[in-house]
């Protein structure tokens, strides 16, 4: 009879990093056709740029290091860390942004720190971080999904406009983009509009904006299969969700003129991609039972206060951040208790 865990000590035998980081590659994969189903041959094209110069960066990094580039490169993590980034930029983003962030992400949260195993901060977050502090009007610049507009780029024409920044067929920049539900909810919330009167518009879908919520399904099935598959604990996953979904309930039950439905805050924007995909990161997380749900019920709550109340509509990268802050306190105060030993421990 064959058995997937080995004799003691009792570890998974595939569990390897380049294992991991491969089926979470793979768990990427239904949400990141969803994205260019919704918005474009830009998605993939951003993959491709962010792919390509994470993996430079890391060879050359390890160069610099005296590193063994066979077996860093093979873990896989810096296509995984640029495939994050990617998906977290606009359709239509310049070269250049990308690169920037995957620099940053690569160089500096990573291998600055000593590389893989010792960066305290998820370096795809601190790559969008970067990039959503200093470039504002990039970041936001989304394309609306294609059931909402007649204009739809081919692969020709997504990689031209990346390139070179122009628009064909002299169109405006305001004519092809439109901001994000959650901005859009921000904006006229701050119009002092009802969540009601907000609703009529055609954005919106059964429980977020249009498209936005099938992708987030997409990434909720990738997430599940991980879970199946022991690549990440439940914890985290359902902390964040759980913490979100908790906080954005009571507020909608106090006023729900002002707070939407809190399917809205899980099917819109990052939610679902970061419960699963970017929150569980090995590294930076909590490595303890009750800590991963601490930490994870930790980000979910500061998504919706910085959705609610912060200067950016989407709070998923700042929260993972501020969580991956306190992961050394967190992981202190729930250590398990040592088999032997006394509730004081004696």
């Amino acid at each position: 009879m064959h058995f997937k865990t080995p004799s003691s000590p009792h570890f998974v035998a595939y569990n390897s990093v380049s294992q991991v980081m491969l089926q979470v590659i793979y768990a990427l994969i239904p949400g990141s056709l969803a994205m260019i189903w919704y918005f474009g041959w830009g998605i993939l094209i951003n993959i491709v740029i962010a792919v390509t110069v994470a993996v430079g960066a890391e060879a050359a990094m390890l160069l610099l290091r005296n590193r063994p580039l066979g077996h860093f490169l093979g873990d896989y993590s810096a296509i995984v860390t640029g495939w994050l980034l990617a998906l977290a930029l606009p359709p239509l983003a310049p070269w250049w942004l990308t690169i920037v962030g995957i620099l940053f992400a690569i160089v500096i949260a990573k291998h600055l720190y000593g590389g893989l195993g010792f960066n305290p901060f998820n370096p795809a977050m601190i790559g969008y971080v970067v990039l959503i502090v200093s470039f504002p009007v990039q970041m936001t610049s989304w394309t609306p999904p294609g059931m909402l507009t007649e204009i739809n780029f081919n692969l020709f024409q997504s990689a031209f406009i990346i390139f070179t920044g122009q628009l064909p067929n002299n169109l405006s920049w305001d004519a092809v983009t439109m901001a994000t539900p959650l901005d859009t909810m921000r904006t006229q919330l701050g119009l002092n509009l009802t969540i009601e009167e907000i609703g009529k518009s055609p954005l919106w879908g059964d429980f977020g904006g249009r498209g936005w919520e099938w992708i987030g399904n997409w990434y909720l099935l990738g997430g599940a299969w991980l879970t199946y598959r022991r690549v990440i604990d439940w914890q985290i996953p359902a902390g964040m969700l759980g913490g979100l979904i908790t906080i954005a309930t009571l507020f909608y039950l106090a006023d729900p003129d002002i707070h939407p439905f809190p399917a809205f805050h899980v099917f819109s924007g990052g939610a679902l991609l970061g419960a699963f995909f970017i929150a569980t990161d090995p590294v930076t997380a909590s490595t303890t039972p009750k800590g991963r749900l601490i930490y994870g019920a930790g980000i979910g709550c500061l998504v919706f206060i910085i959705r609610t109340w912060g200067g950016y509509p989407d709070g998923v990268a700042f929260s993972v951040l501020l969580m991956n802050l306190a992961v050394p306190a967190i992981d202190y105060y729930t250590k398990p208790r040592v088999y032997g030993k006394g509730l004081d421990g004696s």
